[in-house]
């Protein structure tokens, strides 16, 4: 099996909207600590995505930030009993997505 090095368009995408939520949130709502997080998260999101498109299988820093959001956005859009789906729904289902398109990565 080779493992040919090629562009992961997916997890910098992914790393673009974590960034953009928190600069969202902050402009919406004044957040200083969605803008501190989005862009702490998205720099670890895009880290992540640079070394996965150097070696496919180098997805630790991906799946750790990926895997810490999903739980942390999950228990904020579960928190009032009901799933809220914007934005912290919206990040939790990402954020899973990427968490499972990672292992499956890894795995292969």
């Amino acid at each position: 099996m080779s493992m040919r090095a090629t562009t992961d368009y997916i997890s910098y995408s992914y790393a673009a909207v974590v960034a953009f939520g928190g600069v969202f949130g902050y402009l919406k709502a004044g957040s200083v600590m969605s803008l501190a997080m989005g862009l702490l998260f998205g720099g670890f999101a895009g880290y992540g995505a640079m070394q996965t498109s150097t070696n496919p299988r180098n997805v630790m820093v991906s799946l750790g930030a990926a895997g810490i959001l999903a739980v942390v956005m999950g228990i904020r859009s579960f928190k009032s009993g009901r799933f809220k789906l914007m934005p912290a729904g919206l990040v939790f289902i990402l954020s899973l997505l990427q968490v499972g398109r990672l292992l499956y990565k890894y795995r292969s």
